[in-house]
């Protein structure tokens, strides 16, 4: 991969705050895709919502300027994703890079018998990630400690998993697709499926085809988006912050409200001005002003009967 501005002059740095919906092929690092958009946008600032393994494609949000910091907000919507599970074997990292854990299984199992193993995952449910994983284990990567060779044992953690469909079964591959929430590791699902069966089970491919409303078919791929870089037509690609922020509802501000918020302090919003707005003690709101400009994202403090801003973005 490449980019502009690796040839000829470096562009400057232009004040561009949004997000960048690009189709991560499979072999790169997600910190691979942000070097690119640095290198071709002149932006520093720049980082993701939601890393993929470099095994992994698909859907890749990167957030340039103050998007960066609604990234926690990306990262709590719902995603989906295709995967191929490989029955019969499984491995240290769970996935086709690591090293198998037992020999190659038969496998005799059945459609129906996959399906219902599925459907076992359904709902809220514990799952123990990756030893091979980012979470940090006493301040180390997990996968860090795990490859010196030290023993690794994480605890489960509470994840959603919404729904699980059986697309293709022709052993010993199962192709799924899942629709789950925040920190769902698919590797595990794919290890999990293995031991519910009996046969061992690793996850042989993987694309996460949607993130809210970012799915991998408006996406940029890699070869498109070094050619806005080299156009100069990257801006036009550029989605608007509040694209990621669609779940949170909306409140208008009046001049001198918006004054306030900007300058950190609480306001009051009378109730004829609410509407229909749904008013939740604690609730988070997306708060613009009078021209449309998104201001930044406020909570309701019922008791007090105040809005309080929790971020606030400059104008853009």
């Amino acid at each position: 991969m490449s980019a502009a501005g690796g040839r000829g002059e470096r562009p400057s740095a232009p004040t561009v705050n949004g997000i960048l919906n690009v189709n991560k092929p499979t072999g790169p690092t997600s910190f691979d895709i942000i070097r690119l958009v640095r290198e071709g946008t002149g932006i520093r600032k720049a980082g993701h919502a939601g890393t993929l393994d470099p095994m992994a494609s698909g859907v890749l949000l990167v957030l340039l300027g103050q998007a960066a910091r609604i990234s926690e907000y990306l990262m709590d919507l719902p995603k989906t994703y295709r995967a191929v599970v490989r029955l019969g074997v499984s491995t240290d990292t769970y996935d086709a890079e690591g090293a198998p854990t037992h020999e190659a299984r038969l496998v005799e199992v059945t459609q129906t018998e996959v399906d219902a193993a599925l459907e076992t995952f359904v709902g809220e449910i514990e799952q123990t990630p990756p030893a091979y994983s980012a979470i940090k284990v006493n301040g180390q990567p997990a996968h860090r400690l795990a490859r010196s060779g030290a023993a690794v044992a994480l605890a489960a953690r509470p994840t959603r998993i919404d729904r699980i469909e059986l697309l293709h079964f022709e052993p010993p591959d199962a192709e799924i697709e899942v629709e789950c929430g925040k920190g769902t590791y698919i590797r595990s699902l794919a290890h999990d499926l293995g031991q519910a069966l009996g046969c061992g089970a690793h996850l042989a491919a993987l694309v996460r085809t949607r993130v809210g409303p970012f799915s991998v078919e408006s996406a940029m791929d890699i070869p498109g988006l070094e050619h806005a870089f080299e156009s100069g037509e990257w801006r036009g690609s550029v989605l608007p912050m509040d694209r990621g922020l669609t779940q949170l509802p909306v409140i208008k501000l009046h001049l001198e409200e918006e004054e306030d918020i900007r300058h950190g302090q609480a306001v009051r919003i009378g109730d004829d001005r609410l509407g229909f707005v749904p008013l939740m003690d604690g609730g988070q709101y997306r708060a613009y002003a009078e021209d449309g400009g998104l201001v930044g994202i406020i909570r309701y403090q019922a008791e007090a009967g105040l809005w309080r801003p929790r971020k606030v973005f400059g104008p853009t």
